[in-house]
C-alpha cells in the first residue's frame, strides 16, 4: 500500500493499532508520516470499530477498507476507482481476490444460510462431496469465474472501496460484530440504502488469507456468535 498507492494517488493511509505489543507498536511509529496516520487503541474492540474510527479522520471522497494481509497493484486501485467515480449508483466496488500463488478466493455470496456455513465446516469430505453443487452456489464459483463486472449481494470485507458519503449515510460497520459477518451486514444496509454493490473483476489484489475460524476454538466461537447476530438481525435463513 506504501509503495503502490500512497506515491501515485492523493491518498492518505489510516492504521488502527488494536491494542497490539508494545514492540510492534513502535514498529508502527518508525513509518507514521504527514500520509500514513497511527492509532493506538487501549483494547481490541474489533474489525468494524478500527474502521469506523478511521472513517471519522478523513474527509476523503473514497473509503478503502482493506486487510492488511492484502497486495494491491496501483493499476487495480485506479480501475476499481475509476469505475467507482464513474458509476453514482454504486457505493460500493470490490475487485477480484486470489491467493499468492494465483489461485481464485471464492468470497463473493449471493445468499446466506446456516445450512450452508454448516456445510463449510463439515470435516467429513464425503458430506462436502454429496452437497458439491450447493456448496459451488454459495461460493459463486461460477459467477466469480466469469470475469464480468455485475451487480453482488454480498462481498469480502478484505478489500472494500466505498464511496465515502454512502459510508457515512449508513453508519459504517455495526460495531455489534467483534468479527466475522460484519461485511456481510454492511453489505446489507448498503442495498437496503439502496445502493449499488459491483464485483469488478477486471482488478485483482492478492489476500494472504487463513481460515481463522477453522482453526481457532477462539475464534469459531466469535465466528458463531457472529452468525447468530446476524441471522437475529437480518432474518434466519436456515436452508
Amino acid at each position: 500500500m506504501k509503495q503502490e498507492i500512497l506515491p501515485n494517488f492523493p491518498a492518505e493511509l489510516f492504521i488502527f493499532d488494536n491494542h497490539s505489543s508494545p514492540d510492534f507498536q513502535r514498529q508502527l511509529a518508525e513509518i507514521a508520516t504527514e500520509q500514513i496516520h497511527v492509532t493506538y487503541h487501549s483494547e481490541n474492540k474489533g474489525f468494524g470499530f478500527g474502521h469506523n474510527y478511521n472513517a471519522q479522520l478523513t474527509k476523503s471522497t473514497y473509503f478503502l477498507i482493506c486487510n492488511p494481509d492484502i497486495l494491491v497493484e496501483k493499476q487495480a486501485f485506479q480501475q476499481l476507482l475509476t469505475y467507482l467515480e464513474s458509476q453514482s449508483d454504486t457505493a460500493l466496488v470490490a475487485p477480484k481476490v486470489l491467493y499468492p500463488d494465483g489461485e481464485t478466493q471464492y468470497l463473493l455470496r449471493q445468499r446466506l444460510t446456516v445450512f450452508d456455513y454448516a456445510l463449510r465446516f463439515v470435516p467429513f469430505g464425503f458430506v462436502k462431496k454429496l452437497f458439491n453443487r450447493r456448496l459451488t452456489r454459495f461460493e459463486c464459483r461460477e459467477l466469480t469465474d466469469q470475469n464480468t463486472i455485475q451487480e453482488i449481494p454480498f462481498v469480502s470485507g478484505c478489500f472494500m472501496l466505498y464511496r465515502k458519503s454512502d459510508f457515512d449515510a449508513i453508519d459504517g460497520f455495526d460495531e455489534n460484530f467483534f468479527m466475522y459477518f460484519e461485511d456481510n451486514d454492511i453489505c446489507q444496509k448498503t442495498r437496503q440504502a439502496g445502493k449499488k454493490i459491483v464485483y469488478f473483476p477486471e482488478a485483482s489484489i492478492v489476500h494472504f488469507y487463513a481460515r481463522d475460524s477453522h482453526k481457532s476454538k477462539t475464534a469459531f466461537t466469535i465466528f458463531m456468535k457472529s452468525m447468530k447476530t446476524y441471522f437475529n438481525k437480518w432474518g434466519w435463513q436456515l436452508f
